[in-house]
This record gives structure tokens, sequence and C-alpha cells, in this order.
């Protein structure tokens, strides 16, 4: 062997290993399409990742806000439990991109049109910020208790830093650190959260609430509190199954994806409510930990900051392929500093400028107006076209078939807007009370929004849209 083959063989191998997947080395691919050779992983994967990024004291404060809105004890787990199902929807929609070996936004462009799909982009984005925020205020009451702070804007600030710099840690490494941080935190914060259960649970009132009859307002609001946490993941879960190896069974798939998130937001929902029954909860993580024995409190707030911390991990890294997706051009370890700049700016007027709960609340609705639309028309084509995609068109920008009209696809757009409308008239929210709100007795359809969007797509494009047949 000469020396120009041996240099030739070295370099390819440098070249072949410098785009491994592998922990703590920095991720060097974005969205573009993962190589069969550089495939890896099981189904078995996506459980700890659900898991671990579900377990976050987000599911306690929306448990608990469902009995706010008025239902009992059973009542309210009855939707915890309803709404966890709808993990098998956000399992589901990841299952192209074992196909296409690339991002979740990447394949919507399929459904809206490579123009039409920055609108879901630019707001998954910031989606981060709400998590973020859950996770400093346990880390600021965490140091006030220890005596490092007095609980005033200086320790919210440091609080803020420090979340920001374990989210960032992990995010910026790239997706096998992503799910390897999120199966060993997982492992630790089942534990832990498993102790709150044991705590919170057998104090629970289980009887009828002391408030009037929910009635329709209360039933609704608490399906569109508790389903907002499933909805605002469907623009994700291609990110995490793009490195899974083709031969991958898609049942397996949707099934351990589904199960990861379903046990752990059922879990920590119910403990919500179950405190929501025994103490005031305005104040979720300072009431949660009034119920639980001193000893256990500062092991309480550091499950709510890691908790915090896992969530926001897979939120920050889909963010940074976002912004490849609307057209930056940079790398995703360069995107995702911009997308922790952003985090970091929401977090600071969430945490100083307004009233959390009012501004969660609000969040969550314009979540679900937008998300639940928009999840309606992905899903929809996901079926029509049997999760089959012309990979290189996703990509091929104005070349390819998904550019549609100037950009945009017709028939995903019409549909996206008439499930807007309907959510926008049938919402009950902090931002926006909708005018068919009062005529329906209260009830707040804005999750009928997905249903009405994905049947105006179905009949739009059923005609149109066919799966992609490579060719042979």
């Amino acid at each position: 062997m000469t020396q120009q083959e041996t240099a030739r063989q070295e370099t390819a191998r440098q070249e072949t290993t410098a785009d491994v997947d592998e922990v703590f080395r920095v991720e060097t691919h974005g969205i573009d399409p993962i190589p069969d050779a550089e495939r890896h992983g099981s189904a078995k994967d996506l459980f700890w990742l659900w898991f671990g990024s579900n377990l976050t004291f987000t599911y306690v404060i929306n448990g608990a806000l469902a009995v706010a809105f008025g239902l009992s004890f059973l009542q309210a787990t009855a939707v915890v439990v309803i709404s966890g199902l709808a993990f098998f929807a956000v399992s589901a929609a990841g299952l192209g991109g074992i196909r296409t070996g690339t991002a979740t936004l990447v394949i919507s462009r399929a459904a809206f049109g490579v123009r039409g799909n920055f609108p879901a982009g630019v707001l998954n984005w910031v989606l981060s910020i709400g998590y973020t925020v859950v996770g400093t205020l346990a880390l600021e009451v965490f140091l006030t208790g220890l005596g490092l702070g007095d609980g005033g804007n200086p320790t919210r600030a440091v609080a803020l830093l420090i979340t920001l710099a374990l989210t960032f840690a992990v995010a910026m490494w790239g997706h096998a650190t992503v799910q390897f941080a999120e199966r060993w935190m997982a492992y630790l914060l089942a534990v832990g959260f498993g102790a709150l259960l044991v705590f919170v649970l057998p104090g629970a009132e289980t009887g009828a609430p002391a408030t009037a009859a929910p009635g329709l307002s209360g039933w609704s609001l608490a399906f569109v509190v508790m389903l907002a946490g499933p909805f605002s993941y469907l623009p994700m879960p291609a990110d995490y199954t793009r490195y899974l190896p083709r031969t991958t069974s898609l049942k397996s798939i949707t099934w351990s994806g589904a199960l990861g998130g379903f046990l752990s937001s059922v879990a920590l929902g119910v403990a919500g409510v179950a405190a929501a029954t025994q103490t005031d909860m305005t104040d979720a993580v300072a009431g949660a930990e009034g119920l639980l024995p001193g000893w256990f409190q500062p092991v309480f707030l550091a499950l709510v900051l890691g908790g915090s911390v896992t969530n926001s991990i897979i939120t920050l890294y889909s963010s940074s392929l976002n912004l490849q997706v609307l057209g930056i051009p940079w790398s995703r370890s360069r995107a995702i500093v911009i997308s922790a700049a952003v985090t970091a700016a929401g977090s600071l007027a969430a945490l100083f400028l307004t009233d959390f709960t009012s501004a969660l609340l609000s969040f969550l609705s314009l979540l679900i107006i937008v998300f639940a639309p928009w999840g309606g028309v992905f899903l929809a084509d996901m079926l029509l076209r049997r999760c089959h995609y012309d990979a290189d068109a996703l990509h091929a920008g104005r070349a390819g078939g998904y550019w549609y009209r100037a950009g945009y696809h017709p028939a995903g757009l019409a549909a996206l807007l008439a499930g807007m409308a309907f959510a926008a008239l049938t919402c009950d929210s902090e931002l926006w009370t909708g005018p068919l709100v009062a005529p329906l007795g209260g009830a707040d359809l804005t999750l009928g929004g997905s249903v009405v969007a994905g049947l105006v797509y179905w009949a739009l494009a059923r005609r149109r849209v066919t799966a992609y047949a490579p060719a042979v």
C-alpha cells in the first residue's frame, strides 16, 4: 500500500468518525439527513427520552389546575389519564424520522410547504421558556433555604443563570448526549418523584369538591391544560428518531415513546391532583413543599429543578434545529447559542415582568390554538402518505416537489387556518375568550381545532397527496 493510499484511508477514517453520534462529543449533524451508516440505537431509547423529559413539575401544576377548575379527585385523575394517551399521537409523529433521517419541522414541509412551515418553526423555537422558568423558581427557593440568597431578584437571577447553564451544557453536545442525560436523570428523578407520590397520595381528599359542579367549562379547561404538554411536542418527535436504523419497527417506536410519556405525565399529574385536594396550590412549588416532611423538602426542590432541566434540554435542542429549518445558515452547535439567548430573554420577562401562573396559562392557550390544528394537519398528511416522503425534495427548496405554490401548500394552510379559526372561536383563556364560548355553556373546545384541521386537510388533499415511491 502506497503512502498516498494510506493517507486517503486515514482521511476517510477521520471524516467518518467526525460524524459519529457519541456521548460528550459535539454533534455535527443538523437537519441534514442522517446516512444509514451512522444510524444506531433502538426503540427503547425513546422510552427513556420521553419518560425522562416528562418528569417535570409542570404536570403537577397542571393536575392542580384541574382541581382548581372544580373537578373532584377522581374526575381530575380521569382527565390526567385520558390526556396521557395523547403521547401515542406524539410518538407516532416521529415515524417519519426513520424514513427520512431528518427533523420533524423539515418533514412537515410536505404538509405546509417550505415557507408555510415557518410560523410553527418560530413558535416552537421559543418553547423552552416556560419550562426554564419552573426550574428557576424551584432553584431560587432552594438557594434561599441554604442561606445563599434572600429570595429577591438577585437570587432569582442567579437561579436562572444556573438553570440555563445546566440545560445548555447538555443540549450543546447534541443528540447522543441528550439521550444519555435523559436516561440517567430519569433513573434519579423517577425514584424521587415516586417518593413524592408516597407522601402526597395518602392524604388526598377523594370526595366531591367543595365548589359547585365543574360543568362543561371546568372539564374542557382541565383537558386543555393537561393536553397542552403533549401537543407542544408534536413538532419534535422525529428530531429524536432520525438516528434510528431504517429497520426499526414502527410499532415498537410508537409504543416505546408513548409509554414513556404516558407513565411520567400521568404519575406527576395525579400527584398534582392529590396535592390540590389538600392545600392551596396557587404557588404550586410552595404548596406541594408544605405537604412533605422537612428532610425531603430540599430533595423535592432538586427534583423540580431536575425535571425542568430534562424538559428544557429536549426543547432547546430542537429549537437549534428549528433555526436551520428557518433558513439560518449556521451549524446546529452555533444555532443553539442563539436559542439559549432567546430562552434567557423570555425567561427574564416571565420571571421579573409578569405573573408566572397567568403567563403560563396564556402560553398554554397559545400553544393549543396553534399546535392542535398544526398537529391535526401534520398527522393527517402523514397518514395519507403512509410515512413515505421524498427525502431529497424536503431539502431541495424551490427545486423540490414540496415547494408547491411559491413555497406554500394551499391545502395545508387552508386546513391550518380553519382549525385555528375554530380554536380561536371556542377558546376560553387568559388571552382571549372566543365568541362561541358563552353559547356553548362556557366550554373551551380549543382542542377540536385539531380534528377540524385534520378533516379539512383530508378533504382537500386526499386525491392529490400520495405516498412517495422511490425509483427502483
